[in-house]
Parts: structure tokens; sequence; C-alpha cells
């Protein structure tokens, strides 16, 4: 029986076939191109994010009140949680928003707002996630709560984002811009809680933040009383 025998050209053939299902052809991980975002069903747009909350509805302070505390001295460095961060401006820098191909100016961002800063790689950061998007959910456009992804691929996070079912805006922080600019600790997960004039009222590090200290947080350093 004649034997079936791979020439030079054929052989050669094949073997690049085999290359292109290595390891070089594995989705890239880093961030989307500049112009373009990265698909996903998770997150939404950052377009209303440098005008104060609520202004195109009610707000979900008290009665009587404007969404800001009537006392806006920085946080005592006593309180835990609290860092120097707390009532200075958040830092001069722009970081494109999750969704879309634009940039938002972090230091005009404006509250009364939520900034929680997080990683898919950080475990108090997926525990108190849903918690966050909870306070979305329940305080509507009457507080505005965003997300910061930070030192993170984009995959990764919008892995977490759909998994979780996250819907607030986020805005994608690769090289942990925001957080070196905030000082401190630089540890993951911060939440900031900004007023309506782009000020930090208290910065929080002490881990995982569940519903009731989130609550209890807003009415404290934002004079916002969010529903149970």
């Amino acid at each position: 029986m004649k034997r079936l025998t791979l020439g030079g050209p054929l052989l050669a053939l094949l073997l690049l076939g085999t290359a292109c299902t290595g390891r070089n052809a594995e989705p890239e991980t880093g961030p989307a191109p500049v112009g373009q975002s990265a698909t996903t069903t998770a997150f939404t747009d950052c377009a209303a994010l440098t005008t104060p909350a609520g202004t195109s509805g009610t707000t979900n302070a008290s009665p009587g009140t404007s969404g800001t505390p009537a006392n806006t001295t920085s946080t005592p460095a006593s309180t835990p949680g609290a860092t120097a961060a707390a009532g200075r401006s958040l830092p001069a820098l722009e970081l494109p928003c999750f969704v879309g191909a634009g940039e938002v100016a972090v230091a005009e961002l404006r509250g009364p707002a939520v900034l929680n800063l997080w990683a898919s790689w950080c475990a108090p950061c997926r525990k108190e996630l849903p918690a966050f998007q909870r306070l979305a959910d329940r305080a509507g456009d009457r507080l505005r709560v965003v997300g910061v992804n930070s030192g993170d691929s984009r995959p990764a996070a919008q892995s977490i984002g759909e998994d979780f079912g996250l819907e607030f805006p986020n805005l994608y922080d690769r090289d942990k811009k925001l957080l070196t600019g905030l000082g401190g600790r630089a540890v993951l997960p911060v939440t900031l809680f900004v007023d309506a004039e782009g000020r930090i009222r208290h910065r929080d590090e002490t881990g995982a933040l569940d519903d009731a200290e989130l609550a209890t947080l807003v009415r404290r350093h934002l004079g916002v009383a969010v529903p149970s």
C-alpha cells in the first residue's frame, strides 16, 4: 500500500493554521480604543454627571433642605472612615465613561452623589456592589450613585456589572488616577460622599458597606433621606 506523506508546502500551511489558534488568539483585555466603547449590557451613560442631582425632578432630601446638609464643614478627622480628603474638591482629572466614548471632568461632578471606587478583583467591592445598586434604585434621580472601576480591565468589570445587574453610571480608571489623586491609603474599596457643589463630605474606607450603613451615611453627610 502506498503511504501518503505530507509535502513541504502542505505541512507549512497546517503548522501555520495551528499557530493561529494558540495563546496569541486570546481576546484583548485592555481598554477599548479611543473613540470606541466596550460592548456591555451593564451600566448607563454619564451624560448628566456634571449637573446637580435632582435638577430635573424632586430631591430626596428631608423637607426644607436642598439635598446638602446645613452644616457644610469638613467631616472631623476622628470620624471612622474619614480622611484628609473630606471637605475638599474632587481631583481635577478626566476619566472615560464606561459606556460610550465621552470623558467626564471629575472635578465638575455634582451631587448629592455617592462615588464608589471598586475593582473586580476586590472581594469587599464585589460584596457591596449590589447594595449600591439597591441604593440607586431606591433614590431614583434624587441621589446620584456613580461607580469608578479602578485598576481593572474592561472585560472583567463588564462581567461583574452584568452578573450583578449594575445599571448606575461608571467611569473607567485603569491607572487608578482618582484613587491616587485622593491620597491616603489608596486601598479599595473607597466610597466618597459628594455634595451639590462637588465637595467631598466624607470618605469611607471601612470595608464592604451594607444597605443600612449606606442609608445612614447618605443621611448624615449629604442630608438625604433614602427610602427604605
